[in-house]
């Protein structure tokens, strides 16, 4: 079963590889018995964009962030989001911040692989084992082994390795896509010391949180990245100089 929708500003594609143990009514074939969490799925990921996107004025990340909401009146998840940012930010000393000075309340670093990682935990509630959810080049991989390309940091048709995953996840920080985006929470200017930094984690939540957290220390990100618990690193440094772990497990 195959499946791509356009979501929080990026396509998410999903690939089902395993038959559904319980079909819907009248599904015949190509994973049709897992349509239903995929509908699932993508419903969630609707409604996580609509209730924590920055960039919709009635969201209850953008209420919050206007002083509207309390955080004693926070729904349980945007309050456990919150707390994963608090966390990074701690563990950074400030590098990796959702609220920098100028700027509004932007949680998306977190939201986006703790919504999708929540995503791939409802396909594997349904029964799905063999599943690959992609959200935007960041990927959660349910059984395998699959084959995960890392994108080369200056050439979009090329990539600079592929990784074989099994039961893990996969995300990517860099400048290549929106620029100088990543700031360090520190001195509030642009983190210039990494072109690409790509985290393996047991989860999409550590992933992507932990690659973006990383990117903001820039040139110390690679080494702070590789000693969170569970972390394999694959980075390229402004020099063009990749700092892989050796426990990467390149294909």
């Amino acid at each position: 079963m195959r499946r791509v929708e356009h979501v929080m500003g990026f396509p998410v594609s999903l690939r089902i590889d395993d038959e559904g143990e319980v079909r819907d009514e009248g599904a015949e074939g190509d994973g049709g018995g897992f349509r239903a969490a995929a509908d699932a799925v993508f419903a969630w990921l609707h409604e996580a964009d609509a209730r924590f996107s920055p960039f919709l004025p009635q969201s209850e990340v953008s209420r919050y962030g206007r002083g509207e909401v309390a955080y004693g009146a926070l729904s349980a998840d945007l309050a456990e989001v919150l707390g994963l940012c608090e966390e990074y930010r701690a563990a950074t000393g400030g590098a990796f911040d959702v609220r920098l000075p100028g700027r509004e309340f932007d949680p998306c670093a977190v939201v986006k692989g703790w919504s999708v990682q929540r995503a791939a935990g409802l396909l594997a509630a349904a029964g799905a084992r063999r599943f690959c959810l992609n959200a935007g080049g960041d990927v959660v991989a349910a059984g395998g082994p699959w084959r995960v390309g890392i994108r080369h940091p200056e050439r979009a048709d090329q990539v600079c390795a592929v990784l074989t995953v099994t039961d893990a996840a996969v995300a990517t920080s860099g400048r290549y896509e929106r620029g100088d985006h990543i700031l360090d929470g520190r001195t509030g200017r642009p983190v210039t010391g990494l072109l690409s930094l790509t985290v393996l984690a047991p989860t999409l939540t550590e992933a992507d949180a932990t690659a973006t957290a990383a990117f903001a220390l820039g040139a110390e990100g690679p080494a702070w990245a590789a000693a969170r618990p569970g972390c394999e690193v694959f980075a390229v440094d402004a020099g063009r100089s990749v700092i892989r772990t050796p426990g990467l497990p390149l294909a």
